[in-house]
């Protein structure tokens, strides 16, 4: 489904496309700082290779352009009384996507908001501190006008966490 309207909402495509692909360097940079993430300028420069300007210039590209996550994606829900995760499906009324998805990210249990093709139109990532917790966060979302149904799934464990490491290490080799 596509909206009309303008939306200033993420889109998959915000990073650097395929012209704008990182290279080793700034793969090696990722790779050192993901080892260690209050490494300063100067300990990563000594540690690439590279001049400290290099690195902090580096750097800064990597931040104004999107590549880097805001912090907040490191804090665990769990940590802050959020042990219940689910993932809900929902099926939203033709033209009524951007506000559905501006509605959800209204509640602050709405972690994450992907739009989808299929049968589904939004992946909605939700947390909750308990079943009944999630009941209500549930009735929320159905009382979004706009949205036909949903389908929600506890989420019970996670097998793989989210990553990069691989992809960054496999970045790194190629020249």
């Amino acid at each position: 489904m596509v909206s009309t309207r303008p939306s200033l909402h993420v889109r998959l495509s915000n990073v650097p496309g395929p012209g704008d692909r990182l290279d080793a360097t700034d793969a090696r940079l990722l790779l050192a700082l993901s080892a260690d993430p209050r490494a300063t300028v100067l300990a990563l420069s000594q540690q690439l290779g590279l001049a400290r300007n290099t690195v902090q210039a580096r750097l800064a590209r990597l931040e104004s352009s999107g590549v880097l996550d805001p912090f907040e994606r490191r804090v665990r829900p769990e940590a802050l009384g959020y042990r219940l995760g689910a993932y809900v499906t929902v099926q939203v009324v033709q033209r009524s996507l951007a506000e559905v998805s501006d509605a959800l990210a209204q509640i602050p249990e709405v972690l994450e908001v992907t739009g989808l093709s299929g049968v589904a139109d939004l992946l909605v990532q939700v947390v909750a501190v308990d079943a009944d917790d999630l009941w209500r966060i549930s009735e929320q979302v159905l009382t979004i006008p706009g949205v036909q149904r949903t389908d929600t799934n506890l989420a019970l464990r996670r097998f793989v966490d989210h990553r990069m490491t691989p992809l960054l290490e496999r970045a790194a080799r190629e020249q």
